[in-house]
């Protein structure tokens, strides 16, 4: 596309690594795309343009076009999200070989999500295997929509090699030269199709046929167009097909789904692609206009703009006597825009992507930050071209660009550029609090530990990711209390490995990536006789003695009642003090002025808390117990011996040793964490799934649901395969199609150890062919069985 616009002089390759949006290291590296990447072309490009007629296909007058190229990994599915919410209409790509796959399902149901307006472009037609129509009958079982076929492959002599498409709308055909750069295109009218390929005659008139009475379905206007024309499919003027497809899809319902045909690495089908996406995608002012929410109230941007969102509940609040009214103030509003990302760039310093969606934001503006409630100047404004930039003056609605250098702007946050406003309190109350509809992050599903190689690092390494969770919210830092290792969670296992890479060699930070340590407990089972210590030692050279009785048992059958209980860590603690020494009103005379009560409690349960952090086993600390203190002034106070330190140190020692003993009578038991995992998979990988969990995970299955949460899916009825057209493959095999789509799909509710879900998001995508996700969350410790003990 940017060849053909003329922003590049020459064709990029993915397999040479030489292409312009994935410019990462990583992304040459690997092939693939990891990070969205914006450019800005015109197509057509305004040399070639001769002015257009009133009536003439938009194609023809050059419309400036905003491409964000997303990534296809599952992993990365938050950069599709974030570009899928700011962008107005998408092309998606499908493989001709592979057909819809199930990463395709999930970002087309976020699309639905989002209502954008989109048309199909099946690629590699040029490959071994390459199959149209099983990819159209795709389209339709699997995206729930109606396939209009609007090209159709030329396979060379009907069987040959893939050398050009048909075009239904237009009733010509294209031929694309052998090994040249695809500037240059044969076309080929009706009549000279029937002397170079009478086949492909044939096919194209069944192919407009079938175009045409298929969007009548869905367009009374062209039906009505088609009846004066006598029903003949062939003299239905092309603009006529046009705008009908453009008013089917622009509601972005996605029950009609617009399919064309190339390969783009023989340079093949991506002009009329490109001619398709000003044919048929809307421009900005086309859209509903953006939801927005001040306080509590929410409604859309063009109404609140237009004064008819009425806000005068939050307006009574802050109005005061000499403010101006409503109207004059939304007024004010130079610009809105949404930050949708944030890059560190090594040249440009924090690039932050924006799309404007009322006024325009010029440079130097200061723009008030909704979320973080701070100001900042727009100091340079650029437009990208992947990783290169222009400087410009203005960033106007509907338009995508980049302000270089500010510090705050985090992904999803709202910018207001309000003239005369103050820094620190910034546009008058409630506009301060104006939110354009914020972008959802997906929650982790994979974790990994950082280890930074030296106490001194840490620092660094907390830094660089803090910046990465600024680039990528979808990635999730936190540190583990016990461990006190930072875990590092995202996606998948690739987006941490990436994330990793960036860390080590972008960023030069000193740490390795390990895997995740689980905190185990111990716990004990049954009840201890009672212990009792007498502490008898120089503290910090002062002389140190009391004593203490302690004894433990398993928190579920607590008995003994007692006068003062606290839990701490998932354990409680009582203190025993024998009642007879606290008379009414001779309360000091017990114990001594300088140890009251209070003091004698917190000492007695800090030395408790200090022995249940270690348990006797294995040093896991102790869960789920409940520990007795019995403290008699009578026995176990020495006069002034009797410090709170030495206090601490009796109740930590006879805790222990009933421990210890526990552990000799094999009292004590091993407990892990175990997870709250919710599963959504399809009906027909849910045997292997349940059967999974149960006899290999040791986790325990709660309920299975259909799932309902898919809402886009099942909203649109299953269609017909039969009722579908598509030209027939040269090649393709007799039967063995898969009509049935994927099933329904279904939710399993399940406990599972931690353990067990470690890594567990790889083996879920190869148990279900990719399309199983799954969310978990803590749910509580549990004891560990015979075989899991021993494994571990």
């Amino acid at each position: 596309m940017l060849y053909y616009s003329g922003i590049t002089r020459r064709i990029g390759d993915v397999d040479d690594g030489s292409t312009v949006t994935d410019f990462l290291p990583a992304e040459r590296e690997r092939g693939i795309t990891i990070q969205s990447a914006a450019v800005t072309f015109h197509w057509p490009p305004f040399q070639e343009v001769k002015p257009a007629k009133s009536d003439a296909p938009r194609h023809l007058t050059p419309h400036t076009i905003n491409l964000i190229d997303t990534p296809g990994h599952a992993d990365f599915t938050f950069e599709v999200l974030r570009s899928l919410r700011i962008l107005d209409g998408a092309v998606c790509i499908l493989d001709g070989v592979a057909g819809v796959e199930a990463q395709t399902e999930k970002v087309w149901t976020q699309a639905n999500h989002y209502n954008i307006p989109r048309i199909v472009f099946v690629n590699k037609l040029d490959r071994d295997g390459a199959a149209f129509n099983r990819t159209v009958k795709n389209i339709g079982s699997r995206l729930r929509g109606f396939p209009a076929v609007c090209h159709i492959p030329w396979w060379e002599g009907g069987k040959g090699r893939f050398t050009g498409v048909g075009d239904a709308i237009n009733l010509c055909a294209m031929k694309w030269k052998e090994g040249g750069d695809g500037k240059t295109i044969q076309n080929f009218g009706l009549d000279e199709l029937s002397k170079e390929d009478p086949g492909l005659r044939e096919e194209l008139m069944k192919a407009r046929a079938a175009l045409v009475e298929g969007l009548c379905e869905f367009d009374e206007q062209l039906l009505e167009t088609w009846l004066e024309c006598d029903d003949d499919t062939l003299v239905v003027p092309p603009q006529a097909i046009r705008d009908s497809l453009r008013r089917c899809i622009i509601d972005g319902s996605g029950r009609l789904i617009p399919v064309f045909a190339g390969a783009s690495f023989r340079n093949i089908g991506v002009q009329p692609l490109l001619d398709a996406v000003d044919d048929l995608l809307p421009n900005p002012t086309e859209r509903p206009s953006s939801e927005v929410s001040v306080g509590e109230k929410r409604g859309s941007l063009s109404d609140l703009l237009d004064g008819k969102l009425s806000l005068a509940s939050s307006w009574a609040k802050h109005l005061s006597k000499k403010s101006s009214s409503a109207t004059a103030m939304i007024a004010q509003i130079e610009a809105c825009a949404l930050a949708f990302k944030v890059v560190n760039d090594p040249r440009r310093g924090v690039l932050v992507y924006i799309r404007v969606y009322s006024g325009s934001l010029k440079r130097n503006a200061a723009l008030w930050n909704t979320n973080l409630h701070v100001t900042e100047r727009a100091q340079r404004l650029l437009q990208m071209q992947a990783s290169d930039a222009v400087e410009i003056s203005h960033i106007s609605a509907g338009q995508i660009g980049v302000i270089a250098g500010l510090k705050h702007a985090r992904t999803g946050d709202t910018l207001i550029s309000y003239p005369g406003v103050n820094p620190k309190t910034g546009p008058p109350a409630p506009l301060n609090m104006l939110q354009l509809r914020p972008i959802d992050v997906p929650p982790p599903v994979f974790f990994a530990a950082i280890e930074p190689h030296s106490l001194s690092e840490e620092k660094n390494v907390a830094e660089i990711l803090a910046n990465l969770l600024r680039e990528d919210p979808s990635l999730h830092v936190n540190t583990d209390e016990e461990s006190g290792q930072m875990l590092l969670s995202g996606m998948g296992e690739l987006h941490l490995e990436i994330a990793r890479d960036r860390l080590v060699n972008d960023f030069k930070a000193k740490a390795t990536m390990g895997t995740i340590e689980i905190s185990y407990r111990e716990s004990v089972l049954s009840a201890t006789t009672p212990h009792r210590i007498l502490f008898d030692r120089d503290i910090a050279g002062k002389k140190g003695k009391a004593g203490c009785e302690a004894s433990i048992e398993p928190l579920e059958n607590k008995t003994s009642a007692s006068d003062y209980t606290v839990t701490r860590d998932g354990n409680s603690i009582s203190i025993n003090i024998p009642t007879s020494w606290f008379g009414e009103e001779d309360e000091g005379s017990s114990l001594p002025k300088d140890l009251p009560l209070a003091t004698v409690r917190e000492a007695l349960i800090n030395g408790a808390v200090a022995a249940l952090a270690r348990g006797p086993r294995r040093s896991f600390p102790l869960h789920a117990c409940h520990v007795t203190l019995k403290f008699d002034p009578a026995t176990d106070l020495f006069g002034s011996d009797t410090s709170p330190a030495a206090l601490s140190s009796a109740a930590r020692l006879s805790v222990q040793a009933a421990l210890k003993a526990a552990l000799n009578d094999n009292n004590i038991a091993l407990m892990e964490p175990v997870m709250n995992v919710v599963i959504s998979c399809d009906e027909g990988s849910l045997g292997a799934i349940v059967h999974d969990l149960s006899s290999a995970r040791g986790g325990h299955v709660l309920s299975l649901e259909s799932d309902s949460s898919e809402d886009s899916t099942s909203e649109l009825p299953a269609i017909d395969p039969s009722r579908i057209y598509a030209p027939p493959d040269p090649f393709a095999s007799s039967g063995g199609s898969d009509a049935s789509g994927p099933g329904q799909a279904r939710q399993v509710h399940a406990t599972v150890p931690l353990k067990e879900m470690v890594g567990y998001l790889k083996h879920l995508r190869s148990l279900t062919g990719g399309r199983g996700t799954f969310i978990m969350s803590v749910d509580k410790f549990e004891r560990l069985s015979g075989p899991r003990e021993k494994a571990m």
